[in-house]
């Protein structure tokens, strides 16, 4: 029960780390694909440096490779849908994974939702329209796009433990290394190199990178996905908050009521879940 507990409080712990991923990007002067590009390059080497200090092997497979593809392709389009529309627009349509995690059990692994997971999905999403209320409609349509293709692949970041042979932390690494890969020659590029930007990406691959996957990876081997993906949903609920302060992005009066319905949500079905494993 002890390690039961402690994966949901380490994937909220991550969740928390991500969440000032929409304030950086809109405050470091670099393309965002060179943005991305740079914080992984830190985050796989913390990645890596941490893999060897505790003995493990890194793999590769199609399962690592199909999950690594998938965590690069939702680096990549969340970054550069963060630049092209809100900080809201992007973080919510990213968080339309859960609907994408219940479609994919159903496909690959034939597990048909639980009335309990349909009515969390239900009363998250009804917070985070709550909470992003006018924002659809004001944000670039290709940003948009992006941030739904995000969300997407997000929700197989969720289900790395599921595949055959399939191993987080390596996926979690090669991730980094595509991504990294990918947005090298927007990098090398970058006119910007001023030691305040690059102080920013170092701190985005080392902590809100390298030290959020990391508590990622540890807490999703004893957090179901769906349960994960919600517990997650703090991110998009915090990332605007940043926004707002530093960047002066505003918040109306009814994010403030989506924000209570998205915490009250989670609330009520982790505790929910917790009463199943007893």
């Amino acid at each position: 029960m002890k390690q039961k507990s402690i994966g949901p409080l380490l994937v909220l712990s991550a969740a928390i780390v991500m969440s000032v991923g929409g304030l950086l990007i809109k405050v470091i002067p670099w393309n965002p694909i060179a943005i991305n590009s740079g914080r992984n390059l830190f985050a796989a080497l913390v990645t890596f440096g941490y893999l060897k200090a505790i003995g493990h092997k890194i793999k590769w497979n199609p399962a690592v490779f199909l999950c690594a593809v998938c965590m690069a392709g939702c680096c990549i389009t969340y970054t550069i849908a963060a630049r092209l529309t809100t900080a809201a627009n992007a973080i919510v349509l990213q968080y339309t994974s859960p609907v994408f995690i219940l479609l994919y059990l159903w496909i690959w692994f034939s597990q048909k939702p639980k009335r309990l997971d349909l009515l969390a999905c239900a009363v998250v999403f009804a917070g985070m329209i709550c909470c992003f209320a006018g924002g659809l409609s004001g944000g670039k349509m290709v940003g948009n796009l992006l941030a739904l293709a995000a969300g997407a692949l997000y929700a197989v970041v969720f289900m790395v433990n599921m595949f055959p042979d399939a191993d987080s932390f390596s996926s979690y690494f090669w991730g980094q290394v595509i991504s990294f890969v990918v947005g090298l020659p927007w990098l090398i590029r970058e006119p910007n190199f001023s030691a305040v930007s690059w102080w920013g990406i170092v701190f985005m691959g080392v902590i809100q990178v390298g030290l959020a996957y990391l508590l990622m990876a540890r807490g999703l081997a004893d957090t179901k996905p769906v349960a994960a993906n919600l517990i997650c949903m703090t991110e998009p609920v915090l990332n605007p908050i940043w926004v707002a302060i530093f960047y002066g992005e505003t918040i109306e009066p009814i994010g403030v009521v989506g924000i209570i319905i998205v915490l009250v949500g989670l609330m009520v079905y982790n505790i929910a879940n917790a009463k199943k494993m007893t």
